[in-house]
């Protein structure tokens, strides 16, 4: 329904599905993983009863980020995306929309965001600020290291203490124990997504852990999820989390265990279906932690 009112806004301006496409609007699977870690820390904020004001703000937050960030993703990528089977057809690619543009719709998506850390307190706005510099440096990393994935695991974190300092006014030292858990995450379902174009990678010289993990990707991102999972439990502990947080993180290892079996092939369509997996893990983790505080007597 929603993808259907996006297509039908190219009706009423002919290049309103260009700037669609380059925010991805119409892929949302990148506004889910970084919705359901910054909805965990929300919701354990505020101990279950989040308020309705922080919850608006970092939805609305989370969609605008993550779309400026495929902004400025796609603008250093211009000159590489043509390259790759998966991208050749991107907005910037194929010069549908001039990088000029692109610059532009990436300074209204930060400003539109930034309006709303401005209506929390101080210690977010402040912390917005590396927000911004990491999702800016990330799409340039690809170029100087093979850790590119560690940068994106760093900026779709910060949403995290954000959520603390937006909720409570302050950072407790346990946030970083999901911060933590959700950058390496974050590291393992992106190595998925770049071993979906690693051959085309190679050719062109972009750089990626799935490049630098080569044969051992899979037993890597195995490990990398499992460490994550240890880390949330850690965080459980000191948050008091009982058994319906401890369950979502059951279903999320299963999650984890079939992606491990589905790329057995490592066939690049079977990869980011793996990669596209990893929704349901984080989902299923959110989905604990309400139900926990919810049936709290």
């Amino acid at each position: 329904m929603f993808l259907k009112l996006l297509q039908s806004s190219n009706r009423l301006h002919p290049r309103a599905w260009d700037f669609i496409q380059l925010m991805r609007l119409d892929r949302p699977i990148g506004t889910y993983l970084l919705l359901w870690p910054t909805l965990w820390a929300l919701w354990i904020a505020g101990e279950g009863s989040p308020s309705l004001k922080n919850v608006v703000i970092f939805v609305l937050g989370v969609v605008l980020m993550r779309a400026a960030g495929c902004v400025i993703n796609d603008f250093a990528d211009r000159n590489f995306d043509g390259h790759v089977a998966r991208t050749k057809e991107r907005p910037l690619a194929t010069g549908r929309v001039t990088p000029k543009e692109a610059w532009m719709l990436f300074a209204v998506l930060v400003a539109l965001s930034f309006g709303l850390v401005l209506l929390t307190n101080a210690a977010t706005v402040w912390l917005s600020f590396g927000a911004l510099g990491v999702a800016a440096l990330y799409p340039f990393m690809k170029r100087y290291t093979f850790y590119p994935q560690v940068v994106l695991g760093a900026a779709f974190s910060w949403g995290m203490p954000m959520a603390f300092t937006a909720e409570t006014g302050q950072l407790p030292a346990e946030a970083w124990l999901l911060f933590i858990a959700n950058l390496i995450w974050t590291v393992g379902y992106d190595t998925y997504y770049a071993m979906a174009d690693r051959e085309d990678d190679l050719k062109i010289g972009i750089r990626s852990t799935a490049i630098l993990f080569g044969e051992a990707d899979r037993v890597i991102i195995a490990t990398l999820q499992g460490l994550a999972l240890f880390c949330l439990i850690l965080a459980g502990v000191r948050f008091e989390l009982g058994q319906w947080f401890h369950l979502g993180l059951v279903v999320a290892a299963g999650c984890f265990a079939w992606e491990f079996w589905s790329t057995r092939s490592r066939k690049p369509q079977a990869c980011f279906k793996a990669f596209l997996h990893n929704h349901w893990a984080g989902l299923a983790i959110l989905f604990g932690i309400v139900l926990d505080y919810a049936t709290r007597a």
